[in-house]
């Protein structure tokens, strides 16, 4: 009799088989590096761009104190205590109407509505400014025969090279007078001719609105120039031809060509001002109250964290709001041809004798606000009054000797030397070095990673959504940026990275290169992944026939045909970097950055201190843009100008 078979046990070859081809897709596709790389960058971004947003938004929904759950009892009759999760943090910033001392209107609209209406009005100003000066310098450049477009091509950007809080301190210099109480000593307006401006000039809203403007002024100038020197010149010359008004050409054929860029700059500029708080923290000393991000950043200093997130969130929604409607009208635009592969050189315009009329014009007001603030920082550090040139002195450079008497400073065994010999400053200037080093280092790096990876699997959803991820921290305004890390830090496993907590700027330094890293990451994401799109895959296929590993291939062959674009991967997060102070100023302490030494300075009367720093960091960050320029041949404005 033949032995009866017994059954296999139900499913479980077919479990085996299951587990064998997952084991075996999943080899497949861990053979491949850029499947790595996208997995790891995913997982990354997850935990530090998704997280800390949640993280955030949280902690508006959160009673950190007893002063805040007193706070929401009293107003709302509640009972919560601190630790509570509640959503009474939102009705109580953006619906109470209590009187608090000193305020006329009620808590809300004093301390949000009123403040984000003006943030509002501030943002449209400077777009407004942002897209006349800078649209209609690169319609001159590229359109014209105006003289001296070279030279003023290359400084017009120093504004947007600068920090925008240097243009505010130049601001300020130079209006400044004694008829203004918040204004230390007299300003160069005051000193040369004697004319003191109103105060609503040197401080408030005008100020705030044109200093945002000219800092991206330029910005404007970069995308429409662009467009305006690549567009199809034979669109231009039909309409010559058809004997067409240059009036009538300029609105009907290149004003709509470059509409996209236009909007672009608006709604950029408009996220990126919105939420500013380094010029409105120079400009609004008459009123710390009058912006968003001014109430923001002082609802968290004060300890009220569950308002400032929620101001940290409403400028988060606004921000990506308006980024998405740019995305979504450029991509409505793709069909549009404006460039194509035969183009003639357009006839410049004729501006005959007005030409040196307007070149004049436009030199002076270049020169006003791209070169004249570095004199200013000049003088403003030399003067021992401000505003009197006869008390020059080099003591706030080269004194060894204590130059002002600062009881706080003091206790903390911290120096008001000359710069040189400055302990304090050396060591922040020093330390913003190491930052803007090591983010610059960690984003180009992976900024390649990311754009080898993406570029492999362009068609993928898993590399748009790691390009995306990679992309969404430029949609976050800077100081909500640094309130979601704030945030987390405040959580007691990381109390560590906190300066508050630890005391040690190191702590300061670590948190800083981490979200340095995040946040500057996406100037160099795109400029690798541009850069790997633009390479042909024969290239890499050669090299892998050969045998050769997947590091030889980046660093002997990728990088070599590209190092431009990469280098600029590097170059940007380090000048973004070394610039910043909105980014940084809720991690970090007084004396952590120079940025933040230089701000000391300045609100405690040591100008000339502060000058000084502010004129060493422009100085630094345009240098080392010029050098990288001359030495790799990339420029910002290169191709726009004549």
């Amino acid at each position: 009799m033949s032995e009866k078979v017994q059954p296999a046990a139900k499913g479980g070859p077919d479990v085996k088989k299951f587990f064998k081809k997952v084991f075996n897709s999943l080899k497949a596709f861990f053979s491949k590096s850029y499947n790595i790389i996208l997995v790891v960058f995913f997982v990354l971004l997850a935990i530090g761009v998704i997280a800390p947003l949640v993280s955030m938004v949280w902690d508006s929904l959160t009673v950190h104190t007893r002063v805040e759950a007193d706070y929401i009892n009293e107003i709302w009759e509640k009972n919560v205590k601190k630790g509570d999760f509640t959503f009474m943090q939102w009705p109580t910033l953006l619906f109470n109407t209590q009187l608090d001392v000193g305020m006329t209107q009620s808590y809300s609209v004093s301390v949000f509505w009123l403040p984000l209406v003006r943030s509002l009005g501030m943002a449209l100003v400077a777009c407004v400014i942002a897209v006349l000066g800078g649209g209609i310098l690169a319609f001159l450049i590229t359109r014209t025969n105006m003289p001296f477009k070279k030279f003023i091509s290359t400084v017009f950007v120093f504004p947007y090279i600068m920090p925008s809080w240097s243009l505010a301190m130049f601001w300020e210099n130079f209006f400044k007078n004694n008829h203004v109480a918040a204004a230390p000593g007299i300003g160069l307006l005051q000193a040369i001719t004697g004319i003191c401006v109103p105060e609503w000039v040197v401080y408030g809203f005008f100020p705030t609105a044109m200093v945002m403007g000219i800092h991206y002024a330029p910005f404007a100038y970069i995308l429409i120039g662009g467009i305006l020197r690549n567009m199809d010149a034979n669109l231009e010359e039909a309409a010559t031809i058809l004997k067409a008004s240059r009036f009538k050409i300029v609105r009907r054929i290149t004003l709509p060509i470059v509409a996209p860029a236009m909007v672009s700059t608006i709604l950029l500029v408009f996220a990126s001002s919105v939420s500013s708080y380094t010029v409105p923290a120079f400009l609004c000393k008459t009123n710390p109250s009058y912006f968003l991000s001014l109430t923001m950043r002082s609802a968290l200093s004060v300890g009220k964290f569950g308002e400032g997130y929620v101001m940290a969130t409403v400028l988060l929604v606004l921000s990506v709001s308006i980024l998405l409607v740019n995305n979504a009208f450029t991509r409505s635009r793709k069909r549009f041809t404006t460039v194509s592969g035969k183009s003639g050189q357009i006839s410049k315009i004729d501006l005959r004798k007005a030409k040196w009329v307007i070149a004049v014009i436009v030199l002076i007001v270049v020169v006003f606000f791209a070169i004249v603030p570095l004199f200013s920082f000049v003088i403003e550090s030399i003067e021992e009054t401000p505003g009197d040139i006869k008390t020059a002195t080099l003591k706030y450079w080269f004194s060894q000797e204590e130059t002002i008497d600062d009881v706080f400073l003091s206790s903390r065994d911290l120096s008001t030397k000359g710069i040189f010999f400055n302990s304090t400053v050396l060591s922040s200037l020093g330390r913003s070095i190491i930052i803007a080093v090591c983010v610059a280092m960690v984003c180009g790096t992976c900024g390649i990673l990311v754009g080898y990876a993406v570029s492999k699997k362009r068609h993928s959803r898993f590399a748009n959504l790691v390009s995306s991820l990679a992309f969404l921290p430029y949609l976050i305004p800077s100081l909500s940026f640094g309130a979601v890390f704030l945030s987390v830090i405040k959580n007691d496993a990381f109390k560590f990275l906190d300066v508050s907590t630890s005391m040690k700027e190191a702590s300061a330094v670590a948190i800083c290169i981490i979200v340095g890293s995040i946040k500057f990451l996406p100037f160099a994401s795109r400029s690798g992944t541009n850069a790997m799109l633009q390479l042909s895959g024969e290239i890499e296929e050669a090299a892998i026939i050969t045998g050769c590993r997947w590091s030889k291939r980046m660093t002997r062959i990728l990088f070599p045909i590209q190092k431009s674009s990469f280098i600029s991967g590097y170059l940007l997060p380090f000048i973004s970097c070394m610039r910043e102070y909105t980014l940084f100023v809720l991690i970090t302490s007084s004396f952590t950055l120079a940025t933040n030494v230089m701000e000391y300075f300045t609100r405690n009367g040591a100008s000339q201190l502060a000058n000084g720093i502010n004129l060493l960091i422009v100085l630094f960050v345009i240098a080392t843009n010029l050098i990288v320029n001359k030495v790799t041949g990339a420029s910002i404005d290169k191709g726009i100008g004549g």
